[in-house]
């Protein structure tokens, strides 16, 4: 992610599990497997859209559990939408960080495809009426963290929806770091591409959840909303206990265990340090020329919950410090249920400006306070405050927003 773009337990009990690679949890057999809401509508041919003048707002996460894109089934089932809006990264995935694929038509379905990625509710509103949409769906897989910027995209076409008077489904997916929230809330002075309202950092809101939440909360135009429901997810579940296959939601989020620190480790992009972007690892190294092994003796000497951090130097392809050696620190998060990886980046932060003072830093455009929220982090860290004091300063509006989203939930 940079600041010009952005960046998803079975209902009885689990059979026979089976460890998943790195992230220490059970994973969910096909017998007591998710079902997402767009395999439930594609098992019945797609017919609740039938006779609609369908807009999907979607990207290659929009699959069903074959894999096929739901944009292809859709089309194979006679339901033909008439348009389709990419994201960013784009409607079928190819653009990297902060790019999108443009206006053009998909070659393997004609169907126009407008790029959605920045675009205003007006601007979008636009490309609604041009397309004659009546019914814009959203199928999208997030990540659970304020910055991801797809939240934000389906925020944006809810507004448009409302405005030229198109119905609004989104098909809900399981979010992948479970239903806890964590962090700080957006200030509205920081609102920005990353965090257009205020929610706090990890979310822990399925989009449908998220949909339900900005309609109630923050359009002021009525909106038919209609959210179809995941079947067999419960708060308490990530992503390897799903059954389901992972895609790639953005290029440099490859695995579940990404999307663990993600929330947290995202905000190494507002620093000088490297977020592990051109290594098969981002966000879970991270690092800088010149950094040694007293940060990994540092962190692992405060015993964080769930995680592990592993000594590791790397040298990155492309972003930041390209072709140079950096050193750093790699994190296996060993307990999902015990790992906050918001406090465990705050932790980073601390340490990394007490042991290498002339290194750590934030980048000069403060991308740090679009990120986190506020200009809060970065003037405690910079400060000296501790790990627990600058954790502790957002509790009372973590616990406020996790009353106000309670009637919005749809799982427990």
């Amino acid at each position: 992610m940079n600041l010009n773009r952005r960046g998803f337990l079975t209902a009885g009990a689990l059979a026979t599990p089976l460890l998943a690679g790195g992230s220490g949890i059970a994973r969910a057999t096909t017998e007591t497997a998710v079902i997402t809401a767009a395999d439930q509508l594609a098992a019945q041919g797609w017919r609740k859209l039938a006779g609609r003048k369908v807009g999907v707002l979607s990207n290659p996460t929009g699959v069903l559990a074959n894999l096929d894109h739901i944009v292809d089934s859709m089309v194979a089932a006679g339901v033909k939408p008439v348009a389709a809006f990419g994201p960013e990264h784009g409607f079928r995935g190819s653009a990297q960080a902060g790019g999108s694929e443009g206006d053009y038509t998909d070659p393997r379905t004609g169907i126009p495809v407008y790029d959605a990625y920045g675009a205003t509710a007006d601007s979008l509103a636009k490309m609604f009426t041009k397309a004659g949409v009546d019914t814009v769906v959203f199928d999208i897989a997030d990540i659970g963290a304020r910055f991801y910027t797809y939240i934000w995209s389906m925020y944006t076409a809810m507004v448009a929806a409302a405005g030229v008077g198109a119905s609004f489904i989104v098909l809900d997916r399981p979010n992948p770091v479970g239903g806890q929230a964590f962090g700080p809330m957006l200030d509205p002075a920081s609102a920005s591409g990353v965090g257009l309202k205020p929610i706090v950092q990890q979310h822990g809101m399925t989009v449908g959840e998220l949909a339900r939440f900005f309609a109630g909360e923050f359009l002021t135009a009525k909106l038919d909303l209609d959210v179809m429901r995941v079947q067999g997810w419960r708060r308490d579940t990530f992503f390897a206990q799903t059954g389901l296959k992972w895609t790639p939601p953005s290029p440099n989020m490859p695995t579940p265990d990404t999307a663990l620190v993600y929330p947290g480790l995202g905000m190494v992009e507002g620093t000088l340090f490297s977020e592990g972007r051109g290594t098969t690892r981002p966000f879970e190294i991270v690092g800088a020329p010149g950094v040694d092994w007293r940060w990994r003796e540092a962190l692992s000497g405060l015993a964080l919950p769930g995680v592990e951090f592993r000594e590791t130097y790397f040298v990155p392809t492309f972003s930041k410090f390209v072709n140079e050696t950096c050193g750093g620190v790699e994190l296996t998060v060993t307990e999902p249920r015990a790992f906050d990886a918001i406090r465990t980046a705050v932790a980073m932060f601390v340490t990394a400006k007490r042991l290498h003072p002339g290194l750590f830093g934030w980048r000069p455009d403060l991308a740090i306070d679009k990120l986190s929220g506020s200009d809060r982090l970065r003037k405690m860290v910079d400060a000296g405050a501790g790990v627990e004091e600058i954790v502790g300063s957002w509790q009372a509006e973590l616990a406020s927003f996790v009353a106000r989203r309670q009637p919005y939930l749809l799982y427990w």
